[in-house]
Parts: C-alpha cells; structure tokens; sequence
C-alpha cells in the first residue's frame, strides 16, 4: 500500500486559501492504482479543470508555489504516477515505461469523467512526456496541454547505462552520489539555477530504488518523435533556456512537429516552477477561449 501524501505533507499549504482538499485512489489496472489529490476552489472555477502530472520521481514540495496559485481558479486533480512510492501496488508491476505511464492517465481520464474539450492536460519532465505521448488516445479530448519541459529521449551516459544494469537496487546509495555529479557537471547550470540541482536531489534521495531502475530500463530506449504527427490539440510548451537538462532545442523541434503548438522561454526552472508560469498558461486558455 502506497504511502498517503497527506501524511508526508500538509496539503493545504499547498493551495489557495478556502481550498478544498480531498486525497483519493484511482484504480487504472488490476495491478495498481494511482493517487490523487482533488483541490477544488472555493468559488466556481474560472476555467476547466486540470489534471496535473509531474516529473519522474518528481516530488509535490517542488510544485507548492504553482499549486498555490494554480488552485485559486482551477480545479486541480494532481495524479500521481506508478513510479511515485505513494502508488498503491497490488500486483506485480514491471512496466515504467512512457507508454504504461499513458495507459494510467487515460484510465484516470474516463474515471474522472471528462468530455471533449472540457479539461487541460498539465505536466512536467515525464510527466508532460508521458501526456504528450497518450493525447491522441485519450477517452476524451483535452482543451488543451500545457507542458513544462517534456522529454524527446532520456540520455544516459554508456557508463550510467551500464551501472542502471548491473547494479542492483539494494546498492543504490552507493549509485546516487554518482548520478548527483553527473546532474551538477553535465546536465545542469548549476550557476544560474542551484535550486534546480537541489531539487533533484532531494527527489533522488526519496526515489524507490527498485522502481528507478525498472524506469531507466524503458526510458533509455525512448523517444517522442514518432507520436507527434496528427496531434492537433493545442499546446503551450514551456521550456528554459538555461534548462539544459530538458534540452531547449528538442522542445522547439516538438513545437514545429506538433498542428497547433506554442513555445514560451521562461529561462530558468525556477521561472517555470513560478506563479508567473500561471499567469502565461491563463493567458494561453484566455486566448483558446477567444476563438
């Protein structure tokens, strides 16, 4: 049984004031279900609900200041993963990969009970990746994605491949100061945006080691480039040009493969883990309403 975020965290500093919040399980597979946090305003919200998705191993702490101000005129349903230790596992579970991930969130889509055109789809890193990758075969279509720095592959390293595969998960403490210098040395800067390297490494600190692993194994193989074609629905892709980790480049080249997509450079992880990233998605969905 997974662990309840509400016993971790006090869930109401983590929404608006009047917010209310209710934590709940989906079942999305005889082998697993999910968990959610319901964080409904106080007043009729302004705009469509949104289901929120976060990063791999990704922890709620680092969303606090968006939720806050998210949770003022939105109906935020926050999903967590399978890979997040609070899933609550019931069978053998294996899969991590993008493709599993999806299949979750288009189970928890038809439970929540959407229609066309009546939800937004957010997320982050895998999460953001993960919804990009199942848009099109969702049970109903969203109004629109807002994606904050979604995976188009996952690069490992040969010598980190090669230690994802031969170490096992009880040695993962001996692995994770190693993937802490790969992090600050090569993928991040760490200069511009030191928050960003700390923020991993509590995420890393807390991360399930059997499930980290099983994850890596999918995601090294994968990439986005081969579902992007026909997905028209509108999205607003956020990236940072001092994100390197998320790789500028390769979200700017999802923009043009996608019908209908928009690009916003926030410059800086923090920037984009910001209440200034709210303000810019509002004014995307203003603008889709607009038409």
């Amino acid at each position: 049984m997974g662990q309840a975020l509400g016993e971790l965290y006090n869930l109401e500093d983590y929404c608006a004031a009047g917010t209310a919040v209710h934590e709940g399980v989906i079942p999305v597979a005889k082998t697993h279900a999910l968990r959610y946090i319901s964080f409904e305003p106080p007043r009729k919200p302004s705009y469509p609900p949104v289901v929120f998705v976060a990063g791999w191993i990704s922890q709620i702490e680092a969303w606090q200041i968006v939720l806050r101000d998210m949770t003022r005129d939105f109906h935020v349903y926050y999903v967590e993963t399978r890979d997040k230790n609070s899933a609550v596992i019931t069978g053998k579970v294996n899969d991590y990969s993008v493709a599993a991930l999806g299949e979750d969130l288009a189970a928890a889509v038809e439970k929540f009970g959407f229609g066309d055109d009546g939800f937004i789809m957010f997320g982050s890193s895998l999460g953001g990746t993960s919804i990009l990758d199942c848009s099109t075969r969702l049970p109903a279509r969203p109004l629109a994605l807002v994606l904050i720095g979604p995976n188009a592959e996952f690069r490992f390293p040969l010598g980190g491949r090669a230690a994802v595969r031969l170490f096992p998960p009880r040695l993962y403490v001996l692995l994770r100061p190693y993937i802490k210098w790969y992090l600050r040395t090569f993928r991040l800067d760490v200069k511009t945006d030191r928050a960003q390297y700390l923020k991993y490494c509590r995420a890393l600190d807390a991360a399930d080691p059997w499930k980290l692993k099983k994850g890596a194994l999918s995601l090294m193989r994968y990439t986005i480039w081969d579902q992007l074609d026909g997905n028209a629905i509108p999205s607003l892709i956020i990236g940072g040009s001092h994100d390197i980790l998320h790789e500028p480049g390769n979200l700017m080249r999802m923009v043009d493969e996608l019908e209908n997509g928009a690009y916003l450079d926030l410059k800086t992880n923090r920037e984009t883990h910001s209440a200034g990233m709210v303000d810019h998605m509002r004014g995307f969905i203003d603008k889709l309403s607009a038409i």
